[in-house]
């Protein structure tokens, strides 16, 4: 397979890799775009920004690998949302990011009316602002047109480079949006009966693998490359880190924590606040989506301005042995899983006069590393499965401090891959590249018992979510 190029669009940032054809990184083009907030707990993106930045950064990467490209492979956040007018091909109103919180009512009035049961069933989801199916009831109940299209970043991208002639998502896109039946494989009536969404609008279904369309003239790229891998970007990282076996797990540190475990041909219930859902080809998967990871530590240095750039956290936190008692539950947009919870706040507790800049730090690591263990715990209830080891991967996983601590309170084997694009790499590779070995970069083994720890951060969930009052709607949620 010649070189691939691989479109990585993510919350923050849009960006491009070109692989050669022996698996290597030959060029990567990065930009990042606005972050939309209109009220509290709601996120939105420009998509017409969305578009440009990645075809912008494709184009970059193009010309810096200055090399023939033989497929593109496509990796996108998944659960955000998008509307446009198929004939224009102009979007009716921003993108509502998956992080957004506004349709939580809406979520308390379907799960009210009993609605719970038949989309865990059909879905392997929960009734939840997080995923696209509310959203889009949200966008439609204000933006009535004819002649729409939904989709979410991936469908938007192949409509993009293809000028609007395909509109497609991939049966791991599908699988978010709260329409779609993962044991049968495609849009369900009654769902879409429940949630109010005319199936016309909605985009065909195809694999993760194979063609479905070709680059067109008017782009930044050459026509006629054929677009022939996609999929969301937390199942491309499972792909990537080729956990294809029943019982292996990876978790991708980015602005939010993803730990996914394929689970084979089987879908598994979870009574523990997990996911089922569908991985590449014809696997099925557990996932434990956390919504704040590395977000919290922008939060530090954006908000707070203790650290001056992201990296900077390990080093501060390395300055204390430990976090001083101090326990920081980064619940900025709600609690997802095990909890699911999008009523709770963030909280930073147990601090005293001598609470420093460096315990802070490295409670929010310790932080990052609980929500994974909390998670991690309940897969290996739920599955029934061995977990010999987690692969780790995205920004955070360079953080050598943060994995320590993840493999000490999760007690687990922590290998982090040499090749740190494996998001990238699982787009590229169900694109047809296929000559990338996995290999270990470092592998960090539990050293201690983190129990008192673990028994401090339970006890300060528990005391928050007691703690954050009467539930309130969401147009007035404080996230």
């Amino acid at each position: 397979m010649p070189n691939v190029l691989a479109l990585d669009q993510g919350t923050t940032s849009s960006r491009a890799i070109v692989f050669g054809a022996d698996g290597a990184v030959r060029s990567v083009a990065q930009r990042e775009f606005t972050q939309i907030y209109p009220q509290p707990g709601w996120v939105e993106h420009d998509p017409r920004e969305i578009a440009s930045t990645q075809l912008r950064v494709a184009a970059e990467a193009v010309a810096e690998a200055a090399c023939e490209i033989g497929a593109i492979g496509i990796t996108n956040q998944r659960e955000t949302t998008m509307l446009w007018d198929r004939l224009t091909g102009e979007p009716v109103a921003n993108a509502i990011v998956w992080q957004d919180r506004r349709t939580a009512a809406m979520c308390e009035e379907l799960r009210a009316a009993g609605y719970e049961t038949i989309v865990r069933e059909r879905t392997g989801l929960r009734l939840d602002p997080y995923f696209s199916g509310t959203k889009l009831r949200w966008l439609l109940d204000r933006f009535p047109a004819s002649n729409l299209a939904f989709g979410t970043v991936d469908t938007w991208l192949v409509w993009q480079l293809t000028r609007g002639r395909v509109h497609v998502t991939d049966r791991t896109n599908a699988s978010r949006t709260l329409l779609y039946d993962i044991h049968r494989g495609d849009w369900d009536d009654d769902l879409l009966h429940i949630f109010g969404i005319p199936r016309e609008i909605l985009p065909q279904v195809v694999p993760s693998s194979g063609v479905v369309g070709e680059t067109v003239d008017g782009l930044a790229l050459p026509a006629g490359i054929p677009i022939a891998g996609i999929a969301g970007d937390q199942q491309a990282a499972l792909f990537g880190q080729r956990c294809t076996e029943p019982g292996m797990a990876k978790n991708t540190y980015g602005t939010g924590c993803f730990v996914v475990m394929n689970t084979g041909e089987r879908a598994v219930s979870s009574g523990h606040g997990l996911l089922a859902t569908v991985a590449c080809h014809d696997d099925y998967a557990l996932e434990g989506s956390i919504f704040i990871a590395g977000a919290a530590v922008q939060w530090l240095r954006d908000n707070l301005k203790i650290i001056r750039t992201a990296a900077d956290v390990e080093g501060l936190a390395a300055s204390v042995p430990d976090s001083g008692g101090v326990t920081f539950i980064p619940a900025f947009t709600g609690l997802g899983a095990p909890h699911w919870d999008p009523y709770v706040r963030a909280a930073i507790m147990g601090m005293t006069r001598g609470t420093t800049a460096g315990h802070i730090a490295r409670a929010t690591l310790e932080a990052i590393a609980l929500q994974t263990a909390d998670v991690l715990d309940a897969m290996r209830t739920d599955s029934g499965l061995e977990l010999r080891e987690l692969r780790v991967d995205g920004a955070a996983s360079t953080n050598d401090l943060l994995m320590q601590i993840q493999a000490d309170v999760g007690q687990v084997r922590v290998v982090r891959a040499a090749v740190s694009e494996t998001t990238a790499l699982g787009a590229a590779c169900l694109a047809g590249l296929t000559a990338s070995p996995w290999k270990a970069d470092r592998i960090f083994e539990p050293r201690s018992d983190r129990a008192e720890l673990r028994a401090r951060w339970r006890e300060s969930i528990r005391m928050l979510r007691a703690d954050h009052g009467p539930r309130e709607s969401s147009a007035s949620s404080p996230h």
